[in-house]
């Protein structure tokens, strides 16, 4: 009697156990802030995460730094992934992000373009100096850390005083890769991943800029305070850390760490 009893308060607990461990997690959305230059590949991490995950993720895209000043002001973003490494650390520092959750999830690569297939050759210093160039175009050095590489580059070839009155400054590097597509600008120094982007039509001609030119584009994610307790933002960012997508973020012209 006593062992039939035993069984039957097993199988009364054990089914419940069991329901409630492969019970699925309830499926939310996450709001994430994305620099400019990663917006294509963001376009096509989305609807893998969805898939995999089952979660859904809100995209605004713009300039690391109007992303910053939307966080400070109380935009509801949960994930910040920037264009730079210090802009994370700051908000870390702030108390505006989740301390010990930042990394790179990609380095950036600096490249100089032309729409002109023979504009540019192997010696980018050559193409920048020649003088049927009227604009180059680079995105503000305050606002989006692909600027600040590309003031770095010229600074750092000795050309930044003497091509400063030729310089078209946009306000997010999305933006300036436009001046140059669009022939409002003869050169340009953009991400390198917008230009081997398989939605480019026109790939022109460029020269990689050399890593020893400018500092390196570290690009940090950060879980922001808002996103502390919402699942899909954290799945979101275990996912970015993914061989799945490494190979995407990579095969847009990104370094990984």
């Amino acid at each position: 009697m006593s062992i039939r009893l035993t069984v039957t308060a097993l199988s009364l607990v054990i089914p419940t156990l069991s329901s409630a461990a492969l019970s699925p997690v309830r499926a939310e959305q996450t709001l994430v802030a994305v620099a400019a230059n990663f917006a294509e590949v963001i376009d096509e991490l989305k609807p893998a995460f969805e898939k995999t995950t089952g979660h859904k993720l809100q995209v605004t895209t713009g300039s690391t730094g109007k992303l910053y000043a939307q966080i400070k002001a109380g935009a509801p973003f949960q994930i910040l992934l920037s264009a730079d490494a210090a802009t994370p650390e700051r908000l870390e520092r702030e108390n505006d992000g989740v301390a010990g959750s930042r990394f790179t999830y990609a380095v950036g690569k600096l490249t100089l373009w032309s729409v002109d297939p023979v504009r540019i050759g192997s010696d980018g210093v050559s193409a920048l100096k020649a003088a049927d160039v009227r604009h180059i175009a680079i995105a503000n050095p305050s606002l989006a850390p692909y600027g600040l590489a590309a003031m770095e580059t010229l600074q750092s070839l000795k050309l930044w005083d003497a091509l400063k009155a030729k310089i078209a400054m946009g306000q997010n590097i999305g933006q300036t890769h436009s001046m140059v597509a669009t022939g409002n600008a003869q050169l340009g120094f953009v991400a390198l991943s917008a230009v081997l982007s398989p939605r480019a039509t026109d790939k022109g001609s460029r020269w990689d800029v050399p890593q020893r030119l400018f500092a390196p584009i570290r690009q940090d994610a950060i879980l922001l305070n808002k996103g502390r307790d919402n699942v899909a933002a954290t799945a979101f960012l275990k996912f970015v850390r993914t061989p799945e997508a490494h190979a995407v973020i990579e095969r847009f012209g990104y370094g990984i760490e």
